[in-house]
């Protein structure tokens, strides 16, 4: 049964989304779980972590680019950030040193000292590749550069050396192809988070089997995607994310068709014009349409109430019913 609840929104990978990923982490009671997650990734003993987000805000969803982040604080020292990024935008490298020096930046308008300033800790999951490195789980600081140094004998040795210019930075990077391509087992605490962040099954099993707070999660994840609040989202998502892509797509094939009749007179340039911008109409509402019905027939798979499936899809009672007809003789 548990099995069946992970594919109503046929996910296979479900906190790869993330909505699922930041409810999973930060609704309230899961604070042991995100311990447990962030003393994988950092290493370290946790004794606290605050959450200080752990809000959905529904109007980010239709965003460009948009991220949900969860922003906590460790012990009272650090203040970390953790992303999911599914989808590469090219200026991750830019985007990194900017949400960590806004952790800091933010800290001093509330008007403290240099010296109370909280340690800024930046996560990224990304389901890509970015970085030519040979690890899957990358830590970046800002570090000594000793070949462009100017040598002077102060008498520190190498292990005396300061190799780090300041501790109130770190970033932390995860690429899950790697991490896949490496195939590890389930012995190291991150790979057993990993395991279960990627989908894969089997190696979940074997994960939950060695540690509770992975299956706790999984638990989690099974209510949360019951959630009718999380249908809605999803499927918000989804719709937003085809509008994005193929509103691109027109657009580019509407600049070439314009480029190629440029020779053609204006006043029937202009009726072609109207013409190809209700196709790019046209296009759209049928792909929101395509999107609706995909959604309704998970729904259907999976025997959820015809109630809840107009509510969130916005299809018709006869349109859902059909859709069904469909389902079952497929």
């Amino acid at each position: 049964m548990k099995e069946e609840k992970r594919k109503v929104l046929n996910m296979k990978a479900p906190l790869l989304n993330d909505v699922i990923f930041k409810r999973t982490f930060t609704k309230e009671g899961t604070e042991p779980i995100l311990r447990d997650f962030l003393e994988a990734i950092l290493e370290k003993k946790i004794t606290k972590v605050e959450v200080k987000n752990n809000e959905i805000p529904k109007e980010r969803i239709d965003e460009k680019g948009s991220t949900l982040d969860i922003r906590a604080e460790i012990d009272g020292k650090q203040i970390v950030d953790i992303e999911m990024q599914v989808e590469d935008e090219k200026n991750l490298s830019q985007r990194g040193p900017i949400y960590a020096c806004k952790n800091i930046a933010t800290q001093l308008d509330k008007g403290n000292n240099y010296k109370k300033l909280k340690a800024s800790i930046g996560i990224w999951i990304l389901n890509f590749n970015y970085y030519k490195v040979n690890s899957y789980h990358s830590v970046a600081k800002m570090m000594f550069d000793k070949e462009s140094g100017k040598y002077v004998d102060m008498g520190y040795t190498e292990v005396e050396e300061d190799k780090v210019a300041t501790d109130m930075l770190e970033m932390h990077y995860i690429e899950m192809p790697k991490f896949l391509k490496k195939n590890p087992g389930v012995e190291d605490k991150l790979d057993q988070w990993l395991w279960l962040i990627s989908g894969k099954g089997e190696k979940i099993k074997m994960a939950e089997k060695k540690n509770r707070n992975v299956k706790e999660a999984l638990e989690k994840v099974d209510e949360i995607m019951q959630d009718k609040e999380i249908i809605d989202l999803y499927f918000d998502q989804a719709v937003a994310k085809w509008d994005r892509e193929h509103t691109k797509h027109y657009i580019a094939e509407k600049a070439r068709n314009e480029g190629i009749e440029k020779g053609l007179a204006e006043g029937r340039k202009e009726g072609i014009q109207e013409g190809r911008q209700e196709g790019l109409e046209q296009g759209l509402e049928q792909g929101r349409k395509d999107t609706q019905i995909k959604v309704a027939k998970v729904l259907l798979k999976n025997n959820q109430d015809i109630e809840l499936i107009i509510e969130a899809t916005g299809l018709s009672k006869e349109e859902i019913k059909k859709i069904n007809r469909d389902v079952l003789q497929s």
